[in-house]
């Protein structure tokens, strides 16, 4: 199955300044906390293969809500790409980067956030067409000096940095001229999803919609 709506990987980044990582294991929790999302100005939603639950929960918000744009996160083979775009995926995002997987999404049209953490692996993803890259994982492997220093041997990559960051450091990032957007799974915290605090959820999408780029 072909996703049959055209977007691209850059599209994507540059919607929001955050992309929420989602984490979902109740489908009940799926369909409010998309629409809390955009309530708040969030559409680009990656919620991540983690769980067995992951692609109910994608069904459900591509049915339910059609404001958001379902991504499929932890996407690491063809296999995933697959099963997401016949959940309703409209991009995906991996941890890391392979030929295979780089093909499959290409086959599918579904545009993929590479995760890359040195050199060599955004020259592989270059090599296959790809120059908007998820930088991964972001603060551990370098955070905004990595990022500056990878801006003269790849001025022409945009990156959507994730892991380890937050409200208070995604600023820093989203200054860097090769910073597209961030990644983060602060928007929607565990216990804000299993109490249902929906509105919590509104109000951290909506200071994350506010960040400057």
């Amino acid at each position: 199955m072909a996703v049959t709506q055209t977007l691209t990987a850059l599209q994507v980044m540059q919607d929001a300044p955050v992309i929420p990582v989602i984490v979902l294991t109740d489908p009940k929790h799926a369909v409010p906390m998309a629409r809390a999302l955009v309530a708040g100005g969030i559409r680009m939603l990656e919620i991540t293969l983690r769980t067995p639950q992951a692609l109910a929960c994608m069904e459900l918000i591509a049915r339910e809500v059609p404001e958001a744009v379902v991504g499929a996160g932890t996407v690491r083979s063809a296999s995933d790409a697959q099963a997401a775009a016949m959940a309703g995926a409209r991009f995906a995002v991996s941890p890391g980067y392979t030929h295979a997987l780089g093909h499959a999404c290409r086959e599918l049209g579904l545009p993929l956030l590479p995760g890359v953490a040195t050199g060599s692996e955004i020259m592989m993803a270059q090599e296959d067409g790809f120059t908007e890259l998820k930088f991964f994982p972001a603060m551990q492997a370098g955070g905004a000096a990595m990022l500056k220093a990878w801006g003269g041997p790849f001025g022409d990559v945009r990156f959507c940095p994730t892991g380890g960051v937050t409200l208070h450091n995604a600023p820093d990032l989203l200054a860097l001229p090769n910073v597209a957007c961030v990644g983060g799974s602060w928007l929607v915290p565990f216990d804000a999803l299993a109490q249902g605090d929906w509105a919590r959820i509104e109000t951290l999408a909506r200071e994350a919609a506010g960040l400057r780029r």
